[in-house]
């Protein structure tokens, strides 16, 4: 009797300590993000957080890697940008390709992080592009463009961006593989 008592405890004990890691995350995924002002007490938009690999609004500490904007400076044209939380240069453009394809293989053989000139945003933001971006850590993520939305929404400007992504949270300069 005193053996199976010992055989339970130590049982209990090792289904105890292998309790599931409810914090890990994914380090690769596809997105929506939009411009879509909220109010609370305050307005905030919802933006994207690579190493939590979710939206998170831009009320939150920390805040979203990146949020979409719609620059409208030049009326009646406009486009959309990606925005950095960082106050770094965070983004290198690797190129504009002609569709979903050609976009697709240019993401996936991108392996590793080169020495770019970085810019403070990505813009203007299209279907089939393929981005770097850093944190301010640094830490790495690189986005495809799948699908964008420019136009009006009660006369303001409404900008939405689709995006697949892998991040690397380590800092180190080669991204995990699929």
């Amino acid at each position: 009797m005193k053996r199976i008592t010992l055989v339970i405890l130590f049982i209990l004990s090792v289904l105890s300590a292998c309790k599931k890691d409810d914090t890990a995350t994914s380090n690769s995924g596809t997105v929506t993000i939009d411009n879509k002002t909220e109010f609370s007490t305050t307005y905030y938009v919802y933006g994207f957080s690579f190493a939590k690999a979710k939206k998170v609004s831009t009320l939150e500490v920390p805040g979203p890697d990146v949020t979409i904007d719609v620059n409208t400076d030049n009326p009646p044209e406009s486009w959309l940008n990606l925005q950095a939380n960082n106050l770094y240069p965070s983004f290198y453009k690797i190129g504009d390709y002609p569709d979903a394809q050609s976009a697709s293989d240019a993401f996936d053989n991108l392996t590793t992080v080169g020495n770019y000139q970085w810019t403070d945003m990505a813009q203007p933001v299209t279907p089939n592009q393929v981005w770097v971006y850093r944190t301010g850590t640094p830490c790495y993520a690189k986005i495809r463009i799948i699908s964008t939305v420019n136009d009006s929404i009660n006369d303001e400007p409404h900008g939405e961006c689709s995006f697949e992504w892998v991040f690397q949270p380590d800092g180190s300069s080669s991204f995990p593989v699929k």
